[in-house]
């Protein structure tokens, strides 16, 4: 019965809510940083709409780790990819100034793909060298400015619940500008809403900050992957 209630709900408000609100949040983020310059407005506007998502679907997002990282301090976050919760654990809980590197299909997606452009998220294309070379290029840009930047190393999200093996690209850029990698664990999410499910379901999801990994460790892919798997 509580299921069945639950379902209604999804589908008669919360459903709705969540198109008109991802619809007011990419115009407000979108006209921001426009107008005003997307340092603030690429980010806090996205930070409510996040938190506004998991309210609305009844997640409940447990931070774990804040005390590892500074707000005036750059990093490259890694993080497991489990569901697409993962991004509005992330956006809504981090606490901490960042950009996306994600997938360029998601440049397509009507209003929401504008306003990340506008934001200056970072779209990764793999089709071709030259737009390895631009997408590596756009994240430089953002690191010499200051900004942290959050990857998912295994470049998707999984379809089994299991973590998968690591890209170097983060890893490179870390290693470039000699930042401080944070492993992020995301622990929940794939019960709410993995991969293979279309509707979300409530639930909990723990997020962990781990303590900084140094760019210079020798076996920085490693080590911040065992830190994930710490805790899952």
């Amino acid at each position: 019965m509580k299921l069945f209630f639950y379902r209604i709900y999804q589908l008669l408000i919360m459903m709705p809510l969540m198109l008109v609100i991802t619809a007011v949040a990419s115009v407000i983020t979108s006209f921001g940083c426009l107008l005003f310059g997307g340092r603030w407005w690429g980010y806090y506007p996205p930070m409510i709409w996040a938190r506004i998502m998991c309210w609305l679907t009844l997640v409940r997002v447990e931070i774990h780790g804040r005390e590892h990282i500074s707000k005036g301090t750059s990093y490259v976050f890694v993080a497991n990819h489990q569901g697409a919760y993962d991004i509005f654990s992330i956006y809504g809980y981090l606490g901490h100034n960042f950009r996306w590197m994600m997938k360029k299909s998601l440049e397509k997606i009507p209003m929401v793909g504008w306003a990340c452009k506008r934001a200056g998220q970072i779209f990764v294309d793999n089709h071709s060298p030259q737009a390895i070379r631009r997408t590596m290029q756009a994240a430089e840009g953002q690191l010499a400015t200051g900004m942290s930047l959050v990857v998912f190393p295994e470049g998707a999200r999984t379809f089994t619940g299991e973590v998968g093996r690591f890209k170097r690209g983060a890893y490179t850029l870390a290693q470039e500008f000699n930042l401080p990698v944070v492993p992020l664990t995301i622990d929940g999410a794939f019960d709410i809403l993995p991969r293979t499910r279309k509707i979300p379901r409530y639930g909990r999801i723990r997020l962990t900050i781990h303590p900084a990994i140094p760019a210079s460790d020798p076996d920085l892919i490693e080590h911040s992957r065992q830190a994930i798997l710490s805790v899952l």
